[in-house]
């Protein structure tokens, strides 16, 4: 369950949970979330579907190797050592990064992809290019 910490009633009902998780003495997990707007994940997701569509590759494989494994490696790729595995790597999901690091990423996407696959990415605020972007992505859903 999620609790908005700067709503009192939220607050109340989060101590009174907590208190009673304690009291079980059982096994819990307590993480902070931090909730990204639908815009923010839409627009990520047009800028990656624009360069799929650019570059002949699918979604995905723009989202991991372009946006996270190439243009954001030091926010997204980790290391684990894993008993059976030895040493091995993994990505972090978007879900999990602070507004800053989101806004980071896509600024350095957007770099990326203009520097070196020379294809520019627009802004937020270039509403007509995003829209053609929805619209020419719908297009293409199928092979995306």
């Amino acid at each position: 369950m999620l609790y908005d910490l700067k709503n009192p009633l939220d607050r109340e009902r989060f101590k009174r949970r907590c208190n009673a998780l304690f009291k079980k003495q059982g096994i819990v997990e307590l993480s902070e979330k931090t909730i990204r707007s639908n815009q923010s994940n839409k627009y990520l997701h047009l800028l990656c579907g624009y360069l799929a569509m650019e570059t002949g590759n699918t979604l995905e494989y723009v989202k991991e190797v372009f946006y996270k494994r190439t243009a954001n490696k030091d926010i997204f790729v980790r290391i684990k050592d894993d008993e059976l595995l030895g040493r091995t790597e993994y990505l972090r999901s978007s879900a999990s990064l602070s507004q800053e690091e989101f806004s980071t990423s896509i600024d350095r996407l957007r770099d990326w992809s203009s520097q070196v696959a020379g294809i520019y990415l627009p802004s937020p605020n270039e509403e007509q290019f995003l829209a053609s972007i929805e619209v020419e992505m719908s297009r293409y859903k199928q092979w995306l």
